[in-house]
């Protein structure tokens, strides 16, 4: 059966930083402040008291939320851009640049409590969250992100212990990667550590900055048709079902794959590629392919492929790595690939799998800059330019948290959570890729999927028939 509760929170306040802080002005890098960036992303962790450590926790209500929050006014003593408020008037000469104005006012933190335990939330702990929106904070238009502040924190008290901590983040700000640099750093504050394990660094000033002049010449090949002339997509998107679909209305469902499904998949693609292939790899192109099936597109018509690509940890010709330990703010691209729904069809599955292989194989230090560039210039163009039709958008962030014992706070460590599907609902449009645990016990990956319905109904067939070896 299924939790119904309703959240008793407090009258949200800002938290500060727990001591004095530079007043200065931040700029964003252009990726950070491109378009497709500009909202507020919605992330929520379960966290559960270590039973053999539950003895060390002090007397008190919420204790877990007022230890979080001072834990946060010490985090922004460093990460003191955080406090800040984004502005759009801060650079002169520059059209719809934004810059960080760091005023210390604070970030939104709200105490919460709710009577139902963690087991309660479903065993295993997988989405979709029952009654995820009561673990969530108001922020208000989410698509709104100027002169407020860029983290919504609610810290919700569970009758187990546990707790759960819900936040809306300015993406502008953070990636994921980013987010939880910074959540760990309240986590190593709430636990006693004196300085954070990772100092962080702002940098954006110098990294993924645009060219004067730009040059596009080694954006992704999928690019150039837009560049070239074309519309974001082939001049008819009001025929595309997912873009005159309001998101509210279509259908959110949550498909797992753990180490069988996986297998079964693994042995649809040769030998050579098996060993290469990564799970994200395969699981998207495996619902790239049925996600266009079921939505019906004619077979002369393009359809395009968007993933998250991080640059974290990549190392190029030059000397120097191209992000440095401690950046926080985005640090990926988004490598495009297409192909017509005839060619879709007709391909083995392995070069559906190899178009990806490629794109991120091409990523060099050229292509980056060229990509910078092109979202740069791409911001002087109206936000509602970006609509592209028949492009699928994913997003792996299994390396963010959940899984069981990923992230410990204090006395407590994270055993699930993610992405869910509240806040912002057109950013759901993106598949993202998660980390669970299944009812074995199994690290397995959940992937989320935003169809109309009918559509809902022929995906969901078409993923049981690519699992039938299963």
């Amino acid at each position: 059966m299924v939790a119904t509760f309703t959240a008793r929170r407090s009258s949200p306040e800002l938290v500060t930083p727990a001591r004095p802080t530079p007043r200065e002005t931040k700029l964003l890098s252009d990726l950070d402040d491109q378009w497709t960036l500009r909202y507020y992303e919605t992330v929520v962790g379960f966290f559960r008291v270590c039973p053999k450590m539950a003895g060390g926790l002090p007397g008190g209500d919420n204790i877990a939320a007022k230890v979080i929050k001072a834990a946060v006014a010490e985090a922004l003593v460093y990460y003191y851009p955080v406090a800040g408020r984004l502005r759009a008037d801060l650079v002169p000469g520059a059209n719809n640049k934004l810059a960080v104005d760091c005023t210390a006012e604070g970030v939104t933190f709200v105490e919460a409590t709710a009577d139902v335990r963690l087991e309660e939330l479903g065993e295993p702990l997988l989405p979709p969250y029952p009654c995820v929106e009561e673990f969530l904070g108001d922020a208000g238009d989410t698509r709104h992100i100027l002169d407020k502040p860029l983290l919504f924190l609610q810290v919700t008290q569970l009758k187990c212990g546990g707790f759960v901590i819900g936040l809306h983040m300015c993406h502008c700000i953070f990636d994921a990667f980013g987010l939880l640099q910074f959540i760990k750093t309240i986590a190593g504050f709430a636990g006693g550590e004196p300085i954070p394990s990772t100092m962080p660094v702002w940098g954006r000033e110098s990294f993924f900055a645009a060219r004067t002049p730009p040059s596009f010449t080694h954006v992704y090949p999928a690019y150039k048709p837009i560049l070239d002339g074309s519309s974001a997509g082939d001049g008819d998107g009001d025929n595309d079902v997912m873009l005159a679909t309001p998101p509210e209305t279509m259908v959110m469902k949550y498909f797992s794959f753990g180490p069988k499904e996986i297998s079964a998949l693994r042995s649809l693609i040769p030998a050579h590629l098996t060993r290469s292939t990564t799970a994200f790899e395969l699981l998207t192109a495996v619902m790239w392919r049925c996600r266009t099936s079921a939505l019906g597109y004619e077979p002369d018509r393009r359809v395009r492929l968007m993933f998250t690509l991080n640059l974290r940890g990549r190392w190029w010709k030059r000397e120097e790595a191209a992000v440095p330990p401690g950046y926080y703010g985005n640090a990926h691209l988004s490598p495009m690939v297409m192909a017509t729904v005839g060619e879709l069809a007709r391909q083995p599955l392995a070069d559906t799998v190899e178009l990806m292989c490629r794109a991120k194989a091409d990523t060099t230090r050229e292509r980056v800059e060229s990509m910078v560039d092109l979202l740069a210039t791409w911001r002087e163009r109206p936000a509602s330019a970006f609509a592209m039709d028949r492009t699928y958008e994913v997003s792996d962030t299994k390396w963010v948290g959940g899984g069981g014992g990923a992230l410990r706070c204090g006395v407590a460590e994270m055993v699930g959570g993610g992405t869910p599907f509240a806040g912002d609902l057109a950013s759901k449009l993106i598949s993202y890729h998660m980390k669970c645990k299944n009812e074995n016990g199994e690290d397995s990956i959940v992937v989320s999927m935003l169809l109309p319905e009918p559509a809902m109904e022929r995906f969901t067939k078409e993923m049981s028939f690519w699992l039938k070896s299963y």
